[in-house]
């Protein structure tokens, strides 16, 4: 028996027979002003054991949402670019939601660690995934063996922007242009080295050399500031790395940005050069997304694309997202899923095409 039925059960057995006869009636007085209390401990702790079981009918459920802590899901560590953009959103987060939002790194396997973690839990609303839908899309073709479907785990219930990847170097090194770039990667053969540290870089790096004919080796790092000090030192020759990385190394006088992956230039560095405009023709357009476990309520659904959409929208958040390279990228949970599976496909053609061996 649950605790609302014990309840009942002990508010219908109230001891009447014993009374004598002169208090009856008092009794039965004190009984029905007792009665309404009883009635909404029960319907209390009814909700909650509904809640906490997931019974709770749909609509229910949407409006008594959210009535617990919120954990966004950063797929890497503390202090790499992702993890900078998902306490951006949390911070935003706390006075919308009105709750306590807690950022959760579960970092590891190029984003499957966490993705398997946000698949495998509660579908209510209080585990939010904060990525990169086109990473989730890319390791379902990047590993042999993918923890999840990501097509039937999912549902993307906000974009968040869309953003490049770029091509980057030693500040202090030679080259200028990707044509100069390649020039000398073609030179040193299979003695070429570039550093990535997320699918889309590995992708990024692949159709580089798949259209030029280098043969630079791919060197995968945890984090792209792993990466820095060997850029800097010589041992690597170039980088495929996110915009929150390249953008703060550029600004610091560390890297020099030759390309972004876009088809076109976005509004957020309308002054740096496509790599198709170089002569290496590619369109990788990451976008970021608030992702929820399959299953989740459409009203949960909707009301967590409210609050994303009404975050993305203020010029503050899309000053944010120009600082590190992407624009505001707004969609409806619908729109967004449909971009997601079309996503799924796409890199599945891509890895095909850099003819990358899938790991594991």
């Amino acid at each position: 028996m649950n605790a609302a039925a014990l309840a009942l059960s002990d508010a219908n057995q109230r001891p009447y027979s014993a009374i004598d006869p002169t208090s009856k009636l008092l009794h039965r007085r004190k009984q029905m002003k007792l009665e309404p209390k009883w009635l909404a401990r029960c319907a209390a702790l009814a909700m909650t054991a509904a809640v906490a079981q997931g019974t709770m009918p749909t609509g229910a459920q949407a409006q008594a949402y959210p009535n617990q802590d919120i954990r966004l899901i950063c797929a890497f560590p503390p202090g790499s670019g992702a993890d900078v953009l998902v306490r951006y959103f949390a911070d935003k987060l706390r006075p919308i939601a009105n709750r306590t939002v807690i950022v959760e790194n579960k970092s590891g396997a190029g984003g499957n660690i966490a993705m398997e973690y946000v698949a495998r839990a509660r579908p209510d609303g209080h585990t939010i995934f904060v990525h990169a839908a086109t990473a989730v899309a890319a390791n379902q073709h990047l590993f042999k063996k993918p923890p999840v479907d990501a097509a039937k785990a999912f549902q993307i219930a906000a974009s968040i922007n869309r953003q490049p990847f770029m091509l980057v170097v030693d500040a202090k090194g030679p080259y200028k242009t990707v044509a100069e770039l390649t020039e000398a990667m073609r030179k040193k053969g299979d003695k070429a080295t570039y550093a990535s540290a997320a699918p889309t870089g590995t992708i990024m790096g692949e159709i580089y050399k798949d259209v030029t004919g280098i043969k630079a080796v791919e060197v995968n790092y945890k984090t792209a500031p792993d990466s820095l000090n060997e850029m800097l030192g010589g041992k690597i020759d170039y980088g495929m790395h996110d915009p929150v990385f390249s953008l703060a190394q550029q600004r610091e006088g560390r890297l020099r940005i030759l390309a972004v992956s876009t088809a076109t230039r976005l509004q957020a560095n309308p002054d740096m050069p496509t790599m198709t405009e170089s002569g290496v023709p590619m369109d990788l357009t990451g976008w970021w997304a608030a992702m929820l476990p399959a299953g989740t309520p459409k009203p949960i659904v909707d009301k967590v694309n409210q609050w994303f959409t009404e975050m993305v929208k203020s010029e503050e958040t899309k000053t944010f997202l120009n600082g590190f390279g992407g624009d505001p990228f707004i969609n409806t949970p619908d729109a967004a899923q449909a971009l997601f599976l079309k996503a799924i496909k796409d890199w599945g053609d891509y890895v095909r095409l850099a003819k990358i061996v899938p790991q594991g």
